[in-house]
């Protein structure tokens, strides 16, 4: 049912649902690694769900990503004290090894989450748009132009006959108290049968929305914590869906980019944009002492005393072709 990665004294616990042989072995190639390399450094549990926690005939099964919300109930009786609050991951999420502990920056009497609407380091529109024009052009030219993607908050909970919130958040990452909330996103999983209707063919993600916000104990985190590889690499890194010009190198070299600018890195969706995660050489262990005197260095003051004029030798860095 679950496979515990990683214990820990802390009570935090940083768990995923990987249901089926597929999922699991991608996120175990291509995402664990980092995983237990940020748990270790910040004290943190790691579990990953490895089976339905509801049977599939039950009236009340959907899609895995729906069992999320059955997540507190489940450990909550399974180790009963001793896992205290969890930030659930999607598996196609990689991170930065050393981000801050996410934990430390939650309210147990609150729920968690990153807008995927407000304060994020670009324009939203703006960014669709260069998604949706970038993709018509390189990737398929069947992709419209004006489609869901440009859905207001508002649209996307009347779409669903459900009462607009104000804001709206990926569901792929969260944080909450066990003992606070377990039951009430239990019940909200009842609530909806397995027929439900929405605009990601059955998927949580709105419904999930809605019952968070109406809750009203709602955090909203840095969007570090849930940086968006379809906007990241739009508004960052445009040259990537032209695939002339493109390679898995390159690739490897903007995803390390955006991991050094943010803590967690989500590649959701079903674009080709999607599967760039699915590389091997993304952080590596060879470069982790690199990265590390990095970051340890960003933290470090500096006086700005003078040392000199210091002049590279050769200053021509692109030379002319013979």
């Amino acid at each position: 049912m679950d496979k515990i990665i990683l214990s820990c004294k802390s009570g935090n616990y940083l768990v995923t649902i990987a249901i089926g042989n597929k999922y699991l072995n991608l996120w175990e190639k291509y995402a664990k690694n980092n995983w237990v390399t940020y748990c270790k450094r910040n004290n943190i549990g790691l579990i990953v769900i490895t089976k339905d926690l509801i049977e599939k005939k039950n009236k009340f099964w959907k899609k895995p990503n729906w069992q999320k919300l059955l997540i507190g109930e489940f450990l909550e009786k399974k180790y009963s004290n001793k896992i205290r609050n969890v930030c659930y991951l999607d598996t196609d999420i990689l991170i930065n090894p050393f981000s801050p502990n996410v934990f430390k920056f939650h309210d147990e009497s609150k729920i968690s989450v990153v807008s995927s609407v407000n304060d994020l380091p670009y324009d939203l529109n703006e960014t669709r748009k260069k998604v949706s024009y970038l993709r018509n052009n390189f990737y398929s030219k069947s992709y419209p132009l004006d489609s869901a993607l440009f859905m207001s908050v508002k649209q996307l909970y009347k779409f669903h006959k459900l009462k607009n919130q104000k804001n709206f958040f990926v569901s792929g990452m969260f944080v909450f108290n066990v003992k606070n909330f377990s039951k009430d996103m239990h019940r909200w999983f009842f609530k909806y049968k397995k027929n439900i209707i929405s605009i990601t063919d059955g998927g949580e993600q709105t419904h999930v929305n809605y019952d968070f916000f109406k809750k009203k104990k709602i955090k909203i985190l840095d969007y570090k914590f849930q940086a968006m590889w379809i906007y990241e690499m739009a508004a960052k890194f445009p040259f990537l869906y032209n695939k002339k010009l493109s390679s898995k190198k390159l690739i490897i070299e903007c995803v390390e980019k955006s991991l050094l600018d943010n803590y967690f890195l989500h590649f959701a969706g079903r674009w080709y944009e999607a599967d760039m995660w699915k590389l091997n050489g993304i952080f590596p262990n060879k470069k982790i002492k690199f990265y590390e005197n990095y970051f340890k260095y960003l933290k470090k003051k500096q006086s700005g005393k003078p040392k000199g004029v210091i002049i590279p030798k050769g200053r021509e860095f692109l030379k002319k072709k013979s």
